[in-house]
Formats: C-alpha cells, sequence, structure tokens
C-alpha cells in the first residue's frame, strides 16, 4: 500500500496527485464522490463531482451536490453503479477528519476509502484508489458540523482535486502517438 500526501495549497499538489494517479486511471475509470451537501465539511466529494461534471470531465462521475452519495444511500447508489460498470475501477473521494495540525491536507491511497469511519459509522468501502481530504480535526466533538469550517477551505481544496484529475486524465490520454 502506498499513498502520497500534500497540502492542498501547495502549487504543486495538482501535479503530485496527478502523478501518483497516472497510474490507476483508464477509459474505464469512474469517479464516486461520497458526501453531502447538508453540511459543509462533508460537502468536498458532492463540489468534486459537480465540478468535474462542470467541465466535462470525460470519465463516469457520480456523487454530486444535486445528486449526492451519502450514508443514507451510499449502499444502493454503489450497487447500481457496479451493476452499470462491472468491470470498471473507481476512484473514492471523499472527506475526513484528522489531526488539528494536518487540516487541508489531500492523501491520495492505493486502497479504498472508509466513508464514515470517523465517526463511528459501518459504511462500505469505496475504489481501489482513494482521495481524501482533511478538512476538520477529529478532536472536534461536533463531527463535521463544527461551525469552524470554513467553505472556503472546501471549495479550494475540491479545486486541488479537480485540477489534478483533469491533469491526470490528459497527461495519460493526450501524450502524441
Amino acid at each position: 500500500m502506498s499513498k502520497i500526501k500534500t497540502p492542498y495549497n501547495n502549487s504543486l499538489s495538482y501535479y503530485k496527485i496527478a502523478y501518483f494517479l497516472k497510474d490507476y486511471i483508464n477509459k474505464d475509470t469512474l469517479i464516486v464522490c461520497i458526501g453531502t451537501d447538508r453540511c459543509i465539511g462533508d460537502s468536498l466529494g458532492p463540489l468534486v463531482g459537480s465540478m468535474l461534471r462542470s467541465k466535462n470531465f470525460p470519465l463516469h462521475v457520480y456523487g454530486t451536490i444535486d445528486n449526492p452519495i451519502h450514508a443514507l444511500n451510499i449502499e444502493e447508489k454503489i450497487s447500481q453503479i457496479k451493476n452499470r460498470h462491472p468491470n470498471s475501477n473507481i476512484i473514492g473521494i471523499d472527506a475526513c477528519l484528522g489531526d488539528k495540525c494536518k487540516i487541508g491536507e489531500l492523501q491520495v491511497r492505493d486502497y479504498p476509502v472508509h466513508p464514515g469511519k470517523g465517526v463511528g459509522k459501518s459504511l462500505p468501502n469505496i475504489g481501489e484508489v482513494s482521495i481524501i481530504g482533511i478538512v476538520d480535526s477529529h478532536e472536534n466533538n461536533e463531527l463535521f458540523h463544527s461551525n469552524t469550517i470554513r467553505l472556503s477551505l472546501i471549495m479550494n481544496m475540491a479545486k486541488t482535486i479537480v485540477n489534478s484529475l483533469l491533469h491526470c486524465y490528459y497527461m495519460v490520454y493526450n501524450e502524441p502517438e
């Protein structure tokens, strides 16, 4: 198992993430963005999904602000996705909690995302590869409902993830033949 960690606001974060992902992305890759728009801290995934769709990202993207994949519908949605795309590999994207000093860090890993783990929920693992963004401290008692999480942090983290995926896709599929 390998992973990379980078602050979202590092000027080369998008490239570092794209370079890691290039070995895992292909024409059958799906992007599954997890979270809900009902909570700023948990909206990272749906924001990424909506931004990718607005940029006409060429791969299938599931989980947007309008149609989120969250704790209450994740099992049904993942079942539908796997039935529709049985041979696809999935990149799972989700927000998570971590140490206070790591807020704003993006991690890309060659193993699934574990939705709900930070808040004690037992939900299915998603993806063969995952991108997570640390949006708040696990020391916070309100877990994802903290009014200290700034929307600007979530938006900027989402932009970095989107730029990474766009860069990765075009790095892999626009090379001269």
